[in-house]
């Protein structure tokens, strides 16, 4: 994605999204979970203890499980989460205009943040905005990114100036912005949901232990989020999924509430995941198909997954706010 001139001195924003395997194959699974799993901000084990674990269980186990998963949600676009971020960042640069050149990257797989840095640079790039799509900040995403961001830069003889779009899950675009999309979803629903799960990404409890402020931003964006949707009636639970290994991870579980909802006698439930920036594995697979089954199997009757903000109205005005303030003084 380019915009229509590549003279120096142009500006740049780097759409950055986690990452997926080329292909819903065990051999391409097994390659991304290799650098997924690798880098140390994930999986803050020391690589002495972690990395035969890895290579001698978890990469020889996990890649055919997961490769069915990708199978399950694989589109004629390919991976969902790719293809919605490539539209992302086409309508951000129909929006934005041929002042500025748009495109993105992943920070696991392709396209490469080194790669698409090298290739903005080289087409006049001199100042960049890189914009981390994850509202709540973790070391685990935001910081990551940065990282691999360094170690690209310190391969370039010239680098861009860079600055980068801050975590934004207070921000009152982007509350009014879900707020928007879920009361649009909600309303469409051929049921009337009791309770509404807002299910974020799951963490080791040791990393907010240690510092991290992703189960604060978190539990903002769930408080803020249920003020702004003002729903009497409907119940709203935070709850966290994703969880991965034997070490104790953030709670409640998603899987699990669902399971207890149902057999408290809840019917009928609504699921979103407002700290995706856009579908993917989690959504899709583990939400909308493994989410419905638990919930069914317990006696729950009416499951309705709520996309993301993806590429529509409501999303893309949100980002161009918020690209367009971190542009202030260079657009």
């Amino acid at each position: 994605m380019t915009g229509a001139s590549s003279a120096a001195g142009r500006i740049g924003v780097l759409l950055i999204n986690l990452g997926t395997p080329d292909a819903p194959t065990p051999r391409a699974v097994k390659r991304y979970l290799a650098e997924f799993l690798s880098d140390r901000r994930v999986v803050e084990i020391p690589p002495i203890a972690w990395q035969p674990i890895l290579r001698g269980i978890v990469l020889n186990t996990r890649p055919k499980k997961s490769a069915h998963a990708y199978s399950q949600i694989w589109t004629e676009e390919g991976s969902p989460l790719a293809a919605v971020t490539a539209r992302q960042a086409e309508r951000l640069q129909d929006r934005l205009g041929p002042d500025v050149t748009v495109s993105y990257a992943m920070r696991y797989g392709s396209p490469a943040i080194g790669a698409e840095l090298a290739r903005m640079a080289e087409a006049g790039c001199e100042r960049i905005l890189l914009a981390p799509l994850y509202p709540q900040y973790s070391g685990a995403t935001t910081a990551t990114v940065i990282d691999r961001v360094a170690d690209a830069l310190r391969a370039m003889r010239r680098q861009p100036s860079l600055r980068t779009l801050p975590p934004y899950y207070d921000d009152p675009a982007y509350i009014a912005a879900l707020a928007k999309d879920l009361d649009r979803q909600i309303a469409s629903l051929a049921f009337s949901p009791e309770a509404l799960l807002l299910s974020f990404h799951g963490m080791p409890q040791r990393a907010i232990d240690l510092g991290d402020p992703y189960y604060d931003h978190c539990l903002a964006t769930a408080r803020l989020l249920e003020a702004e949707l003002a729903r009497p009636g409907l119940r709203v639970v935070t709850t966290f999924q994703s969880r991965f290994g034997r070490a104790r991870w953030l709670e409640p579980a998603t899987s699990t509430v669902l399971a207890e909802e149902a057999r408290r006698g809840t019917k009928r439930i609504a699921v979103a995941a407002p700290g995706f920036a856009a579908d993917c594995l989690e959504t899709l697979e583990e939400l909308a198909l493994r989410g419905r089954d638990t919930f069914h199997a317990e006696g729950g009757e009416h499951l309705a997954v709520l996309a993301c903000l993806n590429a529509e109205a409501a999303g893309m005005d949100m980002l161009e706010a918020l690209v367009r303030r971190e542009l202030s003084g260079w657009l």
